[in-house]
């Protein structure tokens, strides 16, 4: 999600929110405008810092970027198709029910019809001439009214089923043709994958060949390092002066929160990585595009790619506590956004250069890392 911190018009409503109980947290417009400025600030000055001293990391993030744009297209093409089939099969469901009470009205009202025909042949002017008692004239008469009513309704009937009918053959045909557009879309879109993800694995290839020097590697992953802990100070500067109002909440939650995916923890926070350099968080193997859930509410302080965690999603949950989410496939909220605890934040992937499909899970407190594993209910994710 590029430029995700232009969102300012959601990241004042956010603000509002959590602080509509602190009057002295009130700003004007102008002054959250300003904020949410320096923050988009932030954002560009980290992707300049990161990737511009990085040829391939600048080209990593243009191709992953890229399958993920794609990705999310397909993803919402696939989508309408399943809406327009099943919008398709309940207009047939219901043509095909109008058919069925079309020839049942057909044939009732021609049993009808030949009923008539044989008790009375010759009908009520024949009736007339031959009855004797007036009064018996009169009830045959009230009943062929009442006959001749009720046939004209089914007959009203049964032009309204064909009308209708007639409608929903033109809604089917519609749907058809909306039908083979999207296929055809998707059928574009999965090559633009194809193609984007071959130039992703290019770049992957290059790094790799690159990786093959321990000192090399070494100087990237501190490299990414520093530009992580710079990102989250320079956050912290921006937002002191829109703080989440919290109230210490989370600093209660050890031992209780949910993982925010499934799969199978392959990294612990303080392993070596490489060179000495340890992890900050913990990594989870997960399936490709499995949801990625908010451990607690907060609100969304950045969501975009940055080198060494790719797709990138922190939440900021008050009192100088942060989670970060990284590795995604695609980011699924903006900056700006607020998010409840279990909300789906993103979508697992291998952004960032990974070999497969994981997450990168980080909390932080006070700009410094701390075990997650500790806060979790569970001293492993759900399989």
């Amino acid at each position: 999600m590029r430029g995700t911190f232009l969102l300012l018009s959601l990241t004042l409503v956010a603000g509002a929110v959590f602080a509509a109980d602190a009057p002295d947290r009130r700003r004007t417009e102008a002054d959250l405008k300003a904020i949410a400025a320096q923050i988009e600030k932030v954002r560009q000055q980290a992707s300049r810092d990161a990737v511009e001293r990085d040829r391939l990391s600048k080209e990593l993030k243009s191709a992953e970027q890229s399958v993920a744009s794609v990705r999310g297209k397909l993803s919402q093409t696939r989508a309408q198709r399943a809406e327009r089939a099943a919008e398709r099969s309940k207009l047939d469901t219901e043509r095909r029910g109008r058919e069925s009470a079309l020839l049942r009205a057909r044939a009732g009202l021609g049993d009808q019809i030949r009923a008539a025909y044989v008790l009375h042949d010759g009908g009520p002017v024949k009736l007339l001439l031959n009855a004797q008692d007036p009064a018996a004239i009169g009830r045959l008469m009230t009943y062929y009214g009442y006959v001749g009513r009720m046939r004209a309704a089914e007959i009203a009937g049964i032009n309204d089923n064909i009308h209708k009918i007639s409608e929903l053959r033109g809604k089917i045909e519609s749907e058809d043709r909306q039908l083979a557009g999207l296929e055809s879309a998707q059928q574009q879109q999965v090559g633009d994958l194809e193609q984007a993800r071959s130039t992703r694995g290019k770049v992957l290839a290059n790094l790799e060949k690159e990786a093959q020097d321990r000192k090399a590697s070494l100087a990237r992953l501190q490299r990414q390092q520093a530009a992580l802990e710079k990102l989250l100070k320079d956050l912290d500067r921006a937002l002191e002066k829109f703080p989440v109002d919290a109230k210490g909440a989370f600093a209660k939650l050890q031992g209780q929160l949910a993982w925010p995916v499934e799969g199978k923890l392959t990294a612990r926070f303080g392993e070596t990585r490489a060179g000495g350099v340890k992890w900050n968080g913990v990594v989870v193997a997960a399936a490709h595009g499995a949801p990625v859930r908010a451990v607690y509410h907060g609100r969304v302080v950045y969501a975009d790619w940055l080198p060494g965690l790719g797709q990138l999603l922190i939440i900021d949950h008050g009192d100088g506590y942060l989670s970060l989410y990284g590795h995604n496939d695609r980011l699924l909220k903006s900056a700006g956004a607020d998010v409840k605890a279990g909300d789906t934040v993103a979508a697992a992937g291998d952004s960032g250069g990974r070999a497969q499909d994981e997450l990168y899970f980080e909390i932080r407190r006070g700009g410094k890392p701390v075990d997650p594993k500790p806060w979790f209910k569970n001293g492993a994710p759900p399989p």
